[in-house]
C-alpha cells in the first residue's frame, strides 16, 4: 500500500499543490460529499478532531477547499472543493486508476477474481477486530 501511494503521489510532484496522501484522502472526501462539514469528516474517518482541522485548515490555504457558513445552523460550517481542487482531486483519482490497472496487468480473470477473494477475506477480518 505504501508503495502504491507513493506512486500515486509522485503524479502531483512539482505541481503548485503537493499533497500528503491524507490530504488526498480529505481532498476525495469533499470531492465526494460536497457541504459536508469537518465533524461529518472526523465521524466518517475516526482520525483526530486537531489533526482535521489543520488539514482542512491547510487546504484552504491551498485555494482547493472552499468553505460557507451553513445557512439553517450558523454554528456549522459547509466545505466544497473549489475549481482547482476538483482539478487536483480528478488528477489524484485517474494517476490511481493508471496504477491499479498497471499493478494488475498481468493477472487474467481467474487471479484477478482470487486476489479480490483474499483482499476481501482480509477486510472482514480487519472490520472484525475490535479498534
Amino acid at each position: 500500500m505504501h508503495m502504491y501511494r507513493a506512486r500515486q503521489f509522485r503524479a502531483l510532484r512539482g505541481d503548485a499543490h503537493e499533497l500528503t496522501h491524507l490530504e488526498g484522502k480529505v481532498l476525495g472526501y469533499f470531492a465526494r460529499h460536497p457541504g459536508a462539514t469537518q465533524s461529518d469528516l472526523i465521524a466518517h474517518s475516526g482520525r483526530d478532531k486537531a489533526q482535521l482541522a489543520r488539514l482542512v485548515r491547510g487546504l484552504r490555504d491551498k485555494g482547493l477547499l472552499d468553505a460557507a457558513v451553513d445557512e439553517e445552523d450558523r454554528r456549522s460550517t459547509r466545505l466544497h472543493v473549489t475549481e482547482q481542487g476538483k482539478a487536483v482531486a480528478r488528477s489524484l483519482h485517474r494517476a490511481g486508476e493508471k496504477l491499479a490497472e498497471a499493478a494488475i496487468a498481468d493477472l487474467d480473470a481467474a487471479e484477478r477474481r482470487q486476489l479480490l477473494a483474499l483482499l476481501d477475506k482480509v477486510r472482514s477480518k480487519l472490520d472484525s477486530q475490535p479498534e
